[in-house]
Order: C-alpha cells, then structure tokens, then sequence
C-alpha cells in the first residue's frame, strides 16, 4: 500500500510488512524501531503512517470463531467478509458502518460507527482483544481489565491487534426507504423524532434548505413513515452523494434483505462513496443536535462550495477513553469533501468554531483542525499513562498522534 484509499497522501513507511502468522508479527514488531499498523487505508489522515515498519495483516490466518453470544475473529478481517460469515451463521454485528470495506483493526481503533440511537460504535462490542506489545509479547485484555476502556479505541499507538472477540446477535433483515426533501426546519424542530423513526438513520441535509432521510427499519419492527415531516418518499434509488450511480448502494425502496445488505449505504463490491475525496466528522452531545444543525445552517455559503456530501446520524455512549461518543449519546456531523486540503481545512476552522459551544469531539481517521483533541477527552491522561506503560520506547510511534499528546 503506498497511498490511502482516497489517494490524498502517501505512506512515507521505509518497509511493509506481510506477516503470516502471530509468531512472525512478533518477530517483525522486535526487529522494528518504529512501526504502525494500517488497515484499509481509508483513514484521511496521517494517522497510519510511519517512516519505519508498515504492518499489514492482509496475509495472517482467518479466524473465525463463534462462542456463546461472541466472535472472535482475526483483526486484519474486513467487516464485509465477516459480515457474510456471521450470516451464514445465523448472527449478527448489531452496528455496520456505511462502508463495508474497512478492516476490523482500523474500525475499533477509531471508533468508527454506523448510526441508530441505540446503537454504539464497533468499538463497543469488544469483548476481548490480543494484542503484540512493543516487545514482542502477546497480550490479552477483556472487559473489566485494567486498560481495556483505554486500549480498544487506541490510534494505533499501543501495539498491534490481531484478534478481537465481538458481541453479536441473531441475525435479522432490514428494509431501506429514503425520503427526500425534508424541509430542513422540519429535520430541526422533529430532530429526535426522525432519528428515532427506524433502527438506523442517516440525514443528508444540502445546507441549501432540505435533506434527504435513509431509515434503516428491522423488518419486525413498526413502520414510522416520515411523510408527515413535509418529505417524499423516494420512488428511486438514492446515492447518499449526489450524481453518483446508486447501483453501488445497498437496496432501498423498502425491499427487506438481510442486515449486512442494508445496514452500510453501499455495496461491498463495488468502490464506496466517489474515490477521491476528504472526510471530517465531529460529534457533540445528542441533546444539542438541534442547535448544532442551526449553527452549522449559518454556515452553508461556507460549507456548500467544497461539499460532495454531508451526513448526520446518531450514536449511544460507550465507555472507551478515546471514543468520540465516550459517556455521552451524540449526533455526528460527517462531511465528504472535494479533494482540496487548503479549502477543505479553511472551512473546517469555521465549522469548528460554530459547534464549538457544544465541545465537538473529532473523529480521529478523518482531517479536523482542532488545536485541543485531548482536551474533549476525560480519559485522556489515563491513555497516556497505558501509553507509556506498553510502549515506553514508542516503538509505535507517529508524528500526528505524537503532536496531540504534545499539546
């Protein structure tokens, strides 16, 4: 890998490493002085990157073990084929991100989520996790160790993960309807009434007066049908962002399918969202969604020049130190960019300036400005201390992950 998934940098890693087995990753991680691990590439910053050892676990064994409630699987996975196991299994992952492309490791690392108010990040559903420490050493942690809140949701910078072991469910279908041309006020004014109108929800506002509304409704659950908002129920299918063929989009128009199947917004098989492109996203507490929406409205002359998309959805509390929804249920405002830095990050330092009242946290594979990150953060300290304990050296060192803990 020598860029990242949207090409808007390149790896500056000396070497990369594929290894096969836990015994050869372990002999990689002693023979580096520095290194990182890298997923799908989809992160849109630096976060990733290393001047020393580049890991990848695209070669590592398959693991796929079912256990009473749990998986364990090996980290290197992509949730789309984990996804096709767990269903030909009867189960089922309660949360999917849009895209099912990315690697377990780099999903649970950042905290990437999918949307429903009851519904946490991946990195809630871990219960277990074995990860190779500076010094080669096999660690294991699950919930209630010390340091497991801390080492979930870890940048990267405590090791490399090779397996984790996930909550799952009885599998269930899903149906897909999207409703265009919520008067904006509407989405406003009925914020938690929409967001609660299906298992999951996504809102696409233009900033330009309307937006379009995904739910995502479990097949044995009540119909809410929006209509009464002011919006249209879609008659076609719908790309999340506009002028994009929506055959790379999960099936909609209230077809049921099975969960892995609608969950994301789009196919596995096909390059999500547009390709070239940045991504940003901030979450503040869920009671302020209202107000944040208003604020960010104010700035839709800003916003809407490099916009390609922009998507709002909701997330329950989970209990890692370093996870955006850490303690307290949020609304996430995502934004697919136009792929220019320099006009992408000038507009960011607006956008963090209007939701600054709330304490926007941001979402740490994707480009934000923030000068603080973590500040936002109360188990900050305490990372910092698991930090220095399994890593003293910084084996796992990065320069941007480093700058944050400089401040």
């Amino acid at each position: 890998m020598t860029t990242n998934w949207a090409g808007n940098f390149t790896f500056s890693a000396a070497r990369t490493a594929h290894p096969k087995s836990v015994d050869e990753l372990r002999d990689v991680v002693r023979a580096a002085g520095s290194a990182r691990v890298v997923g799908a590439g989809h992160s849109f910053s630096t976060i990733a990157d290393t001047a020393g050892t580049l890991i990848d676990l695209d070669l590592m064994p398959e693991v796929f073990e079912v256990r009473d409630g749990s998986v364990r699987v090996g980290a290197g996975t992509r949730l789309a084929r984990l996804a096709d196991r767990l269903h030909a299994a009867g189960l089922a992952l309660p949360a999917m991100p849009s895209l099912p492309h990315i690697t377990i490791i780099g999903a649970c690392a950042t905290a990437t989520h999918g949307s429903g108010d009851d519904i946490p990040s991946l990195a809630s559903l871990v219960r277990s996790l074995d990860l190779v420490t500076a010094d080669g050493s096999l660690l294991t942690l699950g919930r209630g160790d010390d340091g497991f809140d801390g080492a979930v949701v870890a940048l990267g910078s405590l090791g490399v993960v090779v397996a984790v072991e996930l909550d799952v469910v009885p599998t269930f279908d899903v149906e897909q309807r999207v409703y265009v041309d919520m008067p904006f006020d509407a989405l406003v004014d009925n914020v938690a009434a929409v967001f609660s109108s299906a298992y999951s929800v996504s809102a696409f506002p233009t900033w330009r007066g309307v937006a379009n509304v995904f739910t995502k409704r479990r097949t044995t659950d009540p119909l809410h049908d929006l209509t009464w908002t002011g919006a249209r129920p879609a008659t076609e299918p719908v790309h999340p962002v506009p002028g994009q063929p929506t055959r790379h989009c999960t099936a909609q128009l209230g077809v049921p399918g099975p969960w892995h199947e609608r969950l994301p917004h789009f196919r596995a098989d096909f390059t999500p969202s547009v390709g070239r492109e940045l991504q940003s996203e901030y979450f503040v507490a869920r009671e302020h969604a209202a107000d944040a929406l208003t604020a960010l409205n104010g700035l839709a002359d800003v916003i809407t020049p490099v916009l390609l998309t922009s998507e709002v959805r909701t997330i329950a509390a989970d209990a890692q130190w370093l996870s955006p929804v850490h303690d307290r249920s949020s609304v996430a405002f995502h934004f697919t960019w136009q792929p220019d830095d320099a006009a992408v990050r000038a507009v960011l330092r607006k956008v963090e300036a209007a939701l600054s009242p709330w304490r926007p946290r941001p979402h740490w594979g994707k480009v934000f400005e923030l000068a603080d990150p973590g500040e936002r953060y109360p188990g900050w300290a305490r990372f910092a201390e698991l930090r220095d304990r399994l890593d003293p050296d910084r084996t796992f060192r990065n320069p941007l992950v480093d700058g944050w803990f400089a401040r």
